[in-house]
């Protein structure tokens, strides 16, 4: 039963993609097909999370029957459980805006087999053991994202894609001599078998230079400070609910990769945390400034973004057991928050006499939609950190953290910067709900059950916030010692 537990969240998507292509001229049913088995991969991670739980021992299948460390390994362990569940339940809410959308995109016969390869992409590589494979599932991460902001409704969506594409490419090639380099140094790809033998030989030939060029790579990929610049322009062009899974959930694979890195390959290299730290705090500062200074809606929450990742690098960085959890707690809520105000900026942007998300365009526009400012409001304040939303609870565990590890400087800069979030998240709301603007008009447009259920459980995860917590805590006690991990998979 475990097996399929382990292969069903990433089947079902991979399979949906050509079952809804076959389907691309009866779209009503694709797009309720897309839904279900996205719906249905939820559950089923539900249940593979509970299996994790109930053993404490991660669910592993080796394709092919050949024993670790030789062939594929598919592998389940606290982390994975957890970046799949996030991501799953972010996508399955990009597909009910799907549903509701006004976007010309969303009716394309290749939107919903794009979006579920997406989706299998981001539950692949959450779930790989092998290195390789991780590089592979974050390719079709990025086909996949690429096509979908180059067939938006935007103009500039074709550059945007073209612009993500070859600095993806640049990544790729990083994370391609990374893992040369390793494999030269090591014979082996398999994440466990890898972190045993760096362990044991950790001045083997190029063991460091992988390393840089991995962590070149995921910093791109996460679009952390300085290799950010292709976030804005990207997230801002792609579909709206597109750009709300690209800003929550697919820079997260760069976080993710982080989170291996950091305790179980290179957990005794004191200068990749050390840079993460300094990654991030620059990150918070930039991010910060750059979402106050912008002049689109969409591009202001894809600096924010920046910032916020900056905060989980931090944490990262720091690599205490509480530091751990926070960063997971705020990975886990940020993608929550991010994707519900995005979705809702795309609403504004469909109100609007000119289809934008242009502060000159939406400003006024919120007037009529008094709901969809009550959710921007409850999104904005988490994003800020501001009880009882859940992005309190993300940031005092990161400030506690940082207290515990009496990393006082770049904790009061990170601080004082997030103050900034609050100026922004201000700024937009009255603009767009209370400046006057004449030619705004009440207007049908994008539907508002998706954000809204975000923003409930945003909300939820900030009065009873326990459970992620706890689990937060676990995963991170479990990351804490990576011979564990070793051991479960070598066995």
């Amino acid at each position: 039963m475990n097996t399929w537990l382990l292969l069903l969240p990433f089947l079902l998507p991979f399979a949906g993609v050509p079952l809804t292509l076959a389907l691309r001229k009866r779209r009503k049913i694709q797009s309720v097909l897309a839904l279900g088995l996205m719906l249905a991969a939820l559950g089923f991670t539900f249940g593979l999370l509970r299996a994790v739980l109930t053993t404490a021992q991660p669910v592993s299948i080796q394709m092919g029957l050949w024993q670790a460390p030789f062939g594929i390994t598919l592998t389940a362990d606290p982390l994975g459980v957890f970046m799949t569940l996030m991501s799953q339940i972010v996508l399955s809410a990009g597909l009910i805006y799907s549903l509701g959308s006004t976007e010309k995109v969303v009716q394309y016969p290749t939107y919903h087999p794009l979006f579920l390869a997406l989706a299998a992409g981001l539950t692949g590589a959450f779930l790989t053991g092998d290195l390789f494979n991780l590089f592979v599932f974050a390719e079709i991460i990025v086909i996949s994202g690429a096509v979908l902001t180059a067939i938006a409704d935007d103009a500039y969506g074709v550059e945007a894609a073209y612009k993500y594409f070859y600095i993806s490419t640049l990544a790729s090639v990083f994370f391609l001599l990374g893992i040369g380099s390793l494999y030269i140094g090591h014979g082996t790809l398999n994440l466990a078998d890898l972190a045993a033998r760096i362990a044991s030989a950790p001045s083997a030939p190029l063991t460091m230079a992988g390393m840089a060029l991995l962590t070149a790579a995921f910093l791109i990929k996460s679009a952390a400070f300085p290799f950010h610049f292709w976030q804005p322009d990207f997230h801002a062009a792609a579909p709206t609910p597109v750009s709300a899974m690209l800003s929550s959930l697919v820079v997260k694979v760069g976080v993710y990769a982080f989170f291996r890195m950091t305790t179980l390959l290179f957990p005794h290299v004191q200068l990749l945390k050390t840079l993460l730290v300094v990654v991030g705090v620059a990150g918070v500062i930039y991010g910060g400034f750059g979402a106050a200074g912008t002049h689109n809606v969409k591009r202001m929450l894809a600096y924010s973004t920046l910032a916020q990742i900056g905060f989980i690098l931090v944490g990262i960085g720091w690599g205490t057991p509480l530091a751990l959890a926070a960063a997971l707690v705020f990975t886990f809520n940020h993608a929550l928050v991010k994707a519900a105000m995005l979705m809702l900026a795309g609403a504004m942007a469909s109100r609007a006499a000119v289809k934008s998300a242009s502060f000159e365009v939406v400003v006024g526009v919120g007037k009529h939609h008094p709901f969809a400012g009550a959710l921007f409001l409850l999104g904005g304040m988490a994003l800020a950190g501001i009880p009882p939303l859940n992005g309190f609870i993300s940031k005092l565990m990161i400030f506690w953290s940082g207290v515990e590890a009496a990393q006082y400087i770049p904790l009061l800069i990170i601080g004082v910067a997030s103050i900034v979030t609050l100026t922004y998240v201000i700024r937009s709301f009255i603009r767009i709900w209370f400046e006057p603007n004449p030619k705004a008009k009440e207007k049908a447009g994008d539907r508002l059950l998706a954000p809204a259920l975000l923003v409930f459980l945003s909300l939820l995860l900030g009065v009873w916030a326990e459970p992620l917590v706890a689990l937060s805590q676990w995963t991170a006690a479990w990351l804490g010692d990576p011979a564990f991990y070793i051991a479960a998979i070598l066995r």
